[in-house]
């Protein structure tokens, strides 16, 4: 292909929703349901050649007419598109994931492509339909050997209502603003609400592309998305500015998925929790049950500091220990060598007694480290015995970034070795490409502080991403965190049920030696950190959440309050018909201290959840053996 036509602006638009008809300037020209047939995406063209689209979920308009394009320094394809032909196809597939919230999922949607050209370019708009959510990605596999600069992507979500949303950036807190009062940027994936109307807007496979966020559109009740910028403020106002402005492609040009998911209720949101896997295209289709998953110590950065780690994990059936920054010197300075322990910290030693005692070891890499010797460290990690590693301070932002976060995460990924990327990077499914990527931070944690609103506010916003290393600090008799702890020790154990991560780390700050003899603690030896099956059984954004999730026969049910009094009642029809359960019920004892009790309960019982404000509940549902 010739220069000329390097590329491409793409629309896809919702516009004005008046008895379900078209402008007399537009044509339809495609229709797309979902398999129950309550999730519609309607597409057409107007007189300019431009194409759009709307969403219409449940009868109700979801988004209006709006545009979605893509602007590059070649050829532009905004207006004159005229489609040459669509294909429909159903795609029906069950596929186990064991590392996930539930064991295996289905991806049952209708999918559409739309062969468009414009002049002499071609690209075509996949589209996918699911109960209850819309996907699309525009793909371009003819862009030559030259190079295409894209300059801004023109996504526009005209809502037919006012929405509030749930803004949030990288690591800050939430504010609920509405729409139309939407100051600067708010992340993917970001939650709306409006009357019995709630949506998550998200993106999948993001693998080298540039990472978007959402800022007010151009209309009222309208969003667009903006290129990643990396904003530096200080005493409250914006010192500077950093944008993603060199985002380049030759041979092809595929964007991450964009996805609409919509639901009547709060809790309906977590259908779509595993949507990103189910958009992403696996290199194997062998089920990842040789990746081990686990709970995580942090130890010390010294010999017998991190021997007892090991020996505590051992007794509190982790599977990890962690070795954080430090254990190769100071971590931003490219004289300190990832390749070398420092002296007085053994690793040798620790990796041998870790083995015996049948404990994986995670070290801490930063992102200025990897760069230099992430084709290094890995062969010699290997050699050394090590499990898996940490990434640092990586570039989750930038193209650039994201592109070498992608090429190393499948090297790891090939080694074979558990990883966690720390700090603003944010899950798109890519686990389901390199299975190693457990977990991700991308998330306001333990180390920052959050109140009990942002608690319950994440398993509605951020957590249906995917999983997320929220760091938990937990109590004990010589430390109460309460510089990072804003809720009741109840809370903080439930939420490592509510809470999804294949990878949770537990006891964030504390030291072996200070937890003994709790009776509490005995928790942390049970609760997983996959599933074979979850539900949200109640819950409001913001308010509270309880959230049920089985291992084997055994159910967990985790519950959290915001900041005022919060609770009710469900039926436990999950369990077994015919069967005897006894519950172990982990309450706050009214003294910030945990009171154990035990229940008996059988199928379809009435459970209550009645919690102070900030406060939670974990409990354990065992089947009685007859």
């Amino acid at each position: 292909m010739k220069n000329k036509y390097l590329f491409f602006a793409f629309f896809i638009a919702l516009s004005p929703f008046c008895n379900n008809a078209v402008s007399a300037k537009q044509k339809v020209v495609a229709l797309l349901y979902s398999p129950d047939n309550r999730t519609r995406a309607q597409f057409s063209l107007d007189e300019q050649g431009q194409l759009y689209y709307r969403l219409i979920f449940n009868t109700r308009l979801i988004v209006n007419w709006s545009r979605l394009g893509i602007e590059t320094t070649g050829s532009s394809l905004v207006q004159g598109i005229t489609l040459k032909g669509s294909a429909k196809k159903e795609i029906n597939e069950k596929f186990l994931w064991p590392l996930g919230e539930d064991a295996s999922l289905v991806n049952h949607c209708n999918e559409l492509t739309l062969h468009c050209t414009s002049g002499i370019g071609n690209y075509d708009i996949i589209v996918r339909v699911y109960d209850g959510s819309l996907a699309f990605r525009y793909v371009c596999k003819q862009l030559g050997d030259s190079i295409v600069q894209l300059k801004s992507e023109l996504t526009e979500f005209n809502l037919a209502t006012s929405y509030r949303i749930y803004q949030y950036h990288e690591e800050s807190v939430f504010r609920p603003v509405m729409v139309d009062s939407l100051p600067g940027t708010s992340d993917l994936p970001s939650t709306l609400t409006a009357a019995q109307s709630y949506i998550s807007i998200g993106e999948a496979d993001n693998r080298n592309y540039t990472k978007c966020v959402l800022v007010h559109g151009s209309r009222p009740n309208s969003l667009s998305l903006q290129f990643y910028t990396d904003t530096i403020y200080r005493d409250h106002r914006v010192q500077s500015v950093r944008k993603d402005s060199l985002i380049r492609f030759t041979d092809s040009l595929i964007t991450p998925w964009r996805t609409i998911s919509c639901s009547s209720t709060a809790i309906g949101l977590h259908a779509f929790s595993q949507l990103n896997l189910k958009l992403v295209k696996p290199l194997s289709n062998e089920v990842p049950d040789y990746v081990k998953p686990g709970k995580v110590f942090r130890v010390p950065i010294n010999t017998q500091g991190a021997l007892d780690g090991i020996d505590f994990a051992q007794k509190m059936n982790f599977q990890y220990i962690l070795v954080d920054a430090g254990w190769y010197g100071a971590e931003f300075r490219t004289t300190s060598d990832p390749t070398r322990y420092l002296p007085d910290f053994h690793l040798p030693d620790i990796i041998a007694h870790a083995r015996q005692k049948g404990i994986g070891v995670i070290l801490y890499v930063n992102y200025v480290g990897l760069k230099a010797k992430i084709d290094t460290i890995l062969p010699l990690y290997k050699k050394w015995g090590v499990s898996g590693l940490k990434f640092g301070f990586v570039d989750g932002g930038t193209q650039k970034g994201l592109a070498w976060l992608d090429s190393a995460v499948k090297k790891v990924n090939d080694y074979g070795m558990v990883l966690n990327v720390h700090d603003h990077y944010k899950p798109t499914g890519l686990s389901r490409r390199y299975p190693y990527v457990l977990s991700q931070e991308g998330i306001r944690g333990d180390e920052n502080s959050p109140d009990a609103f942002h608690n319950t506010v994440l398993p509605f916003t951020r957590y249906l991403a995917g999983p997320a290393d929220f760091t938990f600090c937990y109590p004990n008799r010589v430390n109460d965190y309460s510089k990072n702890i804003r809720v009741s020790k109840a809370q903080q154990m439930a939420l490592t049920i509510v809470y999804f991560d294949p990878l949770q780390a537990i006891f964030w700050y504390g030291r072996s030696q200070d937890y003994r003899d709790e009776a509490d603690i005995e928790f942390f030896k049970y609760v997983p950190t996959v599933w074979d099956e979850s539900k949200y059984v109640q819950g409001e954004i913001g308010e509270g959440i309880t959230v049920a999730r089985r291992k084997g026969r055994t159910w967990y049910l985790g519950s959290a309050a915001g900041l005022q009094k919060w609770g009710g009642s469900f039926k436990l029809d999950f369990l077994e018909k015919n069967q005897v359960y006894t519950a172990t019920v982990y309450g706050d004892d009214g003294q910030g201290g945990i009171q154990v009790k035990k229940v008996e309960l059988r199928h379809n019982d009435a459970f209550v959840v009645d919690l102070d404000a900030k406060g939670g509940q974990a409990v354990i549902i065992r089947p009685q053996i007859k």
